[in-house]
């Protein structure tokens, strides 16, 4: 049973999982720029202007745990788990996650990031007609 209220425990696992979107969209930056497109750029300002955002929401993560005394540290990974300890306002609780688990939320940050959220500034008139 955990102590940590939903609200804080998204707080902790945002913690986790933007880093690793970061990650992927520095690997997949390189990527793009050694890559042979005739028109490279705007593959390149998409994915720098996506890790801005991430880059300014995790800031705003951490504040957030610093204000409140939460921090998230990762104990042990194997094939399957990894194991995290989550440090709650003088509790320490250890989570475990089903590394699969971990890939499909970062893979659904990315297509939200990279995808989704644009959706989310478009009038629903103009949704229904692009469908």
């Amino acid at each position: 049973m955990t102590r940590i209220p939903e609200e804080d425990r998204n707080i902790i696992e945002q913690a986790i999982y933007l880093p690793m979107v970061l990650t992927i969209l520095n690997r997949d930056l390189i990527v793009v720029n050694k890559s042979p497109f005739k028109l490279k750029q705007p593959y390149l300002n998409l994915i720098e202007e996506t890790m801005k955002i991430i880059q300014m929401e995790l800031k705003e993560v951490k504040q957030y745990m610093h204000r409140n005394k939460l921090k998230v540290e990762q104990l042990k990974r194997d094939e399957a788990f990894t194991m995290f300890m989550f440090l709650y306002k003088g509790y320490e609780e250890h989570h475990n996650y089903f590394n699969p688990r971990i890939r499909n939320k970062v893979q659904e940050l990315l297509e939200f990031y990279l995808y989704r959220r644009h959706l989310q500034n478009i009038p629903q008139e103009k949704k229904r007609d692009s469908i």
